[in-house]
């Protein structure tokens, strides 16, 4: 089976959205300690996870190669986020972010098995 190919294929976007991010993240590392440079690391490190997870996305549900863990750790990572930027305590994030790994990780590994038999 071959690797799926990007909707926009042959344009690289998924490339150049690392590119950008790996420039980001330099220039932010070189300007760590102003608003600027700490946003600019911020944009590299999200514009590099973005390209990670759409390769991530299409080859887990075109049957290619099951990403789970990886998939299923983003709605886990969020919902922790929010838990903690809500006040909530400490066990209740842990808690949430670890049920919420488990149910997608769950679906995940159930629609990559109905995906390739």
């Amino acid at each position: 089976m071959n690797r799926p190919r990007a909707p926009w294929h042959p344009f690289p976007l998924v490339e150049l959205c690392v590119l950008a991010g790996l420039v980001l993240l330099v220039l932010g590392l070189l300007s760590f300690d102003s608003d600027r440079g700490k946003a600019m690391l911020l944009s590299g490190m999200l514009l590099g996870s973005l390209g990670g997870l759409d390769t991530a996305l299409r080859e887990h549900f075109a049957g290619f190669r099951s990403h789970t863990t990886i998939l299923a750790a983003l709605p886990a990572v969020a919902l922790a986020g929010a838990c903690y930027f809500a006040k909530a305590p400490w066990p209740a994030v842990v808690a949430g972010a670890v049920l919420a790994f488990a149910g997608t990780a769950w679906l995940l590994a159930r629609a990559y098995r109905r995906r390739t038999g």
